[in-house]
This record gives structure tokens, C-alpha cells and sequence, in this order.
């Protein structure tokens, strides 16, 4: 690639603005003396540049998408309305922490825009809502918590002058490798094709806890779990079909947990409770210090059993993808949640008992609820990881 530098001076043409031209304020052909253009590479901060084979956009008023990974600042994507949007194939699922883009005209207008992630082109899910600074035409980096992913979508819905959406050059950055991973302390990613990652099952019959080869998030395996009603193997309230793990998380324990989860597109609604992901206490009764669980079309994550630290709407039929960080601790002053929810941070650091004096915690997963819902339940789980570090679990 080349290495572009920034532009010199930007050549404002006013005729255009306002008036439906290509592009608003500057003309399609800049003087020569306006850009300095070198070899190397395009330079991007904080962003691990990974190649792309094939770009298409919503649309282009002559200057089309491909533009925009020519190492060149001189030329761009253009396209007029809100919501029109580029997107970029990486040719197989990577593993992504942001984007780098250079915005035609970037110091004269700040640009509103979103990403958007898919793993098939078809089906996208939000990760990043954001503004660009308005200060610079170089490149700037927007990251997030890495995720995989196969394509990446910009959707730029105007700026502060106009409607248009311009990019001069994009890249995905592709997420740090930093640490190695080598505080990983367990997967349960259900890549050796059956439960054996796990330490045991509470269910009514094997078909309740299956582990699948469709829909999967990452690799080639993930968990269905199925509730009916009347399913309760362990003779306790409520009904469940669960996975266990001993993760034996005990006072002062820090971990990071990653796993995605997707609820099917028939998952009850129903005004009570439905938990799908649990870290329960060694004691037999109470609530767990740490659950996450639907009720109605609202996803919560409660703590001590009547503590709601976060909350969203339900999404049906799309993966989830968590980030959960955790100091265990019975002491509210020292134990603390945060929490990524499809890449952006939507629980900062807060400070809770994440735990019960004297007692340690383990993981539960699956689909447990009120043993009056009657319809049956179904959910995924997929790409479980616990690590000691944010870099270990992406």
C-alpha cells in the first residue's frame, strides 16, 4: 500500500453547497497542489490493519467505494441521504477491535455514523454509535471490544453541514494479540463437539442440552438449550435444563467471562423470570449473587437476588455478545461489575457484593424459569471463555 499524508490545503468550492452537486462543498477534481501523496502505508493509530477482498456501498455518486482503500486522501466514496452506508468483506471471520476512518473534508464537518457487524451479509448487529471530532482530515480509529466477525458496515447518517456521507479511506483494525492469552482459564466453546468442557448437566434428557453444528456464533459447535414445562431434574422451584462448571470463584478472584447467547425467535414473553446465564452461590437456597435473566422483553443483570445493575431490551433471533468483568468479593466496597454488550461498554465499573460471606461461586448456563410458563423455550450459547485479562477472553 501507499502512504498517504495529509491533505495540504482542502479546496472549498462554495457553488456546490446546498445545491444537490455531487459531494456538497468541494469539487470531484482537486489541483495537484492541494495533496501530498508518498509511498508506504495509509496511517492509522491504534489499529492493526486488516486486508479486505471486496467493497460495496448503498450507493455512489461517481465516487465509488473502492476509493476508499486506495492510499489516496484525494479521492473518495460519495453518496447523498442519510442512513447510506459502505461495507467491507474480510473474506473469512476475523477477529476485530475497531475502525479507522479518514472523512473527506474530516476537518471541516463532523460526521455522524454507525458500525454494524455480520457473519453471513444478511443478518447485522450494532456495535459502535459515534461522531467523528470534525478536527482532521487523517485517519481516526474508533474501537471496541474485539469481536469476530466476517463483514463491517459504516453507516453515516449526515453530518453538520449536509446529508452527504464521504469517506476518503477506511480499515478494519483487527483486534491486539497482546498477552497471548495466557491467562486463559477455561473455554467451554463447545469446539470438542460435546458437553465434555463442562463439569456436569442438570437436565430432564440429553435433547435439552444439545450441542449443535446450526446456529453457531464462532467455531463449529454451539449449545441449544430447551425448556418445557414440567422439566425440573433436580427436584428444586421453577424449571430448568442447565450446563454447570466449577469455576469455584472464592473472595478477591478477578475474572473476565465471554460468551454470546441468542434467544430463538419464539422465546416466550412472559412477565416473570427467565434466567439463562448464573453464577450460584455453594449454599443450597436463595437467590445467586450473580444472574442474568429475561423478564417480559427486558434482559436484566441482577446481583444479591434484588439488586438490577443493568438492563436492555430483549433482542430475538441476533447473537448477544457479552463481556462480562468481575471482582468477586462479599464486600460491596470491594467486589464491582462492568459489562460489554456487543462491543460497546454498557456498564462502566460499579461497585457491589458479587458474593456471600463464606461462601464460593460457580457457573451456570442454559435456561432456567418460573415453572408457570407454559410455551416452550429455546436458547443458545456459544464461545464461553474465562480469562484473567480483557485481552485473554477477545
Amino acid at each position: 500500500m501507499k502512504k498517504t499524508l495529509l491533505l495540504v490545503e482542502a479546496l472549498l468550492v462554495l457553488a456546490g453547497v446546498g445545491c444537490g452537486n455531487p459531494d456538497d462543498t468541494v469539487s470531484n477534481a482537486l489541483p495537484p497542489e492541494t495533496v501530498a501523496v508518498a509511498s508506504d502505508a495509509l496511517t492509522t493509530q491504534n489499529c492493526v490493519q486488516l486486508p479486505t477482498t471486496a467493497v460495496v456501498a448503498s450507493g455512489d455518486d461517481g465516487n465509488g467505494p473502492g476509493n476508499t482503500g486506495d492510499d489516496r486522501l484525494d479521492t473518495r466514496w460519495s453518496s447523498l441521504g442519510k442512513g447510506s452506508w459502505i461495507d467491507y468483506d474480510l473474506g473469512s471471520v476475523r477477529s476485530i477491535s475497531g475502525v479507522a476512518i479518514a472523512w473527506h473534508e474530516g476537518n471541516l464537518r463532523a460526521n455522524n455514523f454507525a458500525l454494524s457487524v455480520s457473519s453471513d451479509g444478511i443478518n447485522y448487529t450494532p456495535i459502535y454509535t459515534g461522531k467523528s471530532s470534525g478536527a482532521t482530515t487523517a485517519a481516526e480509529t474508533y474501537s471496541f471490544a474485539a469481536r469476530s466477525t466476517r463483514r463491517v458496515r459504516i453507516t453515516v447518517n449526515g453530518n453538520t453541514l449536509n446529508d452527504w456521507a464521504s469517506i476518503a479511506e477506511a480499515r478494519i483494525c483487527g483486534a491486539s494479540t497482546s498477552g497471548g492469552g495466557s491467562g486463559v482459564v477455561w473455554r467451554g466453546d463447545f469446539e470438542t463437539g460435546d458437553r465434555s468442557q463442562w463439569s456436569g448437566t442438570q437436565m430432564v434428557n440429553a435433547d435439552r442440552l444439545q450441542v449443535v453444528a446450526s446456529p453457531v456464533h464462532q467455531g463449529s459447535y454451539a449449545l441449544k438449550a430447551t425448556v418445557r414445562q414440567g422439566d425440573n431434574p433436580i427436584s428444586a422451584s421453577g424449571n430448568r435444563n442447565e450446563l454447570v462448571r466449577m469455576t469455584n470463584e472464592k473472595e478477591g478472584d478477578e475474572y473476565f467471562y465471554r460468551w454470546s447467547t441468542m434467544f430463538a425467535s419464539d422465546f416466550p414473553s412472559a412477565n416473570t423470570w427467565q434466567l439463562f446465564t448464573q453464577w450460584h452461590h455453594s449454599g443450597d437456597n436463595g437467590s445467586p449473587p450473580v444472574e442474568f435473566y429475561v423478564n417480559g422483553e427486558t434482559v436484566y443483570l441482577r446481583v444479591q437476588g434484588s439488586t438490577v445493575v443493568w438492563s436492555t431490551k430483549l433482542v430475538r433471533g441476533q447473537w448477544q455478545d457479552f463481556i462480562f468483568h468481575v471482582k468477586w468479593s462479599a464486600n460491596s466496597s470491594v467486589g464491582f461489575v462492568e459489562l460489554y454488550l456487543n462491543g460497546q461498554r454498557v456498564l462502566p465499573k460499579r461497585n457491589v457484593a458479587t458474593m456471600y460471606s463464606g461462601q464460593t461461586n460457580y457457573l451456570k448456563v442454559g435456561l432456567y424459569r418460573n415453572s408457570t410458563i407454559s410455551q416452550v423455550g429455546v436458547v443458545y450459547h456459544d464461545g464461553w471463555i474465562q480469562g484473567r485479562s480483557l485481552a485473554d477472553v477477545q
